[in-house]
């Protein structure tokens, strides 16, 4: 009976380092859907560097700050702003603030289809109007590029017009994240004419990317890193922000159609 508790005692003390271990060579991040793309090219670059394991977390960016504010535990935590409920909620080192990217709002149709003008507010608004199907993430469940574009639709005083040829789109992920994903599969089999949201999200190689919206219309939205007050190793968590802001994440950035950068106290 002893040696069983013993072993028993032995085992628990082994799984204890093993975890301990893990916590220490692992650094978690929680971020919003538009910058997922850049981070998965990213991390394998950072855990080569660095030896760090990244284990990600991508929701909208509404159901990323509202885990931020709970205090769910997370190395780094990436936010859109305006921020001030998380930085109120004492969950972030607010003097850690890395601008890291923004994203503008696009169009996209199926590979191959006439691309339209989008130059101006106005051509973007005849677009809209002649358009047979649109569809964009479902801004209930906190998607960012769905918020935008109900933003953008007022802007024109087309909003009441489109509603009833909107297709609002829900992911697979928490909460319904990953509706651009969605959004893009859905004009690739040319179930819808044409598809908006982040130009980061439009990786279906069955879509054609028309471009981004005027900034008149569809203001971009900004990507903010923190490390968090709950960081079991801050030290990793400030060398992961460091690489998501280097020159070489500015390349891939820009390469998935992200403006690298930004000012962390004009995003508060």
């Amino acid at each position: 009976m002893r040696r069983i508790l013993v072993s028993a005692v032995a085992v628990a003390i082994l799984m204890s380092i093993s975890c301990c271990a893990r916590a220490q060579t692992e650094v978690t991040l929680i971020a919003p859907g538009g910058i997922r793309s850049a981070v998965e090219q990213l991390a394998p670059g950072f855990e080569q560097k660095t030896g760090y394991k990244v284990n990600a977390t991508f929701r909208s960016g509404g159901g990323t700050t509202q885990q931020v504010v709970r205090g769910d535990a997370f190395d780094v935590p990436i936010v859109q702003p305006p921020y001030p409920d998380v930085l109120a909620s004492g969950n972030v080192v607010e003097s850690s603030a890395t601008p890291l990217a923004s994203v503008a709002v696009g169009v996209a149709v199926k590979k191959g289809a006439p691309k339209p003008d989008i130059s101006t507010p106005e051509a973007v608004k005849k677009m809209l109007l002649a358009a047979k199907s649109i569809c964009s993430p479902d801004a209930a469940t906190g998607a960012a590029a769905g918020v935008s574009v109900n933003d953008m639709l007022k802007k024109l005083g087309i909003d009441e017009q489109i509603e009833p040829k909107l297709k609002r789109v829900r992911g697979g992920g928490p909460g319904g994240a990953g509706g651009g994903d969605t959004a893009m599969a859905m004009i690739a089999k040319g179930e819808v004419e044409i598809g908006l949201t982040f130009l980061s999200e439009m990786n279906d190689p069955g879509i054609d990317r028309v471009g981004a919206l005027p900034r008149e219309i569809s203001p971009r939205t900004a990507l903010v890193g923190f490390v968090s007050t709950h960081a079991k190793n801050p030290e990793a968590a400030k060398a992961l922000l460091q690489y998501l802001s280097s020159p070489q994440a500015a390349a891939v950035y820009k390469a998935i159609g992200m403006e690298p950068g930004g000012t962390p106290s004009q995003s508060k």
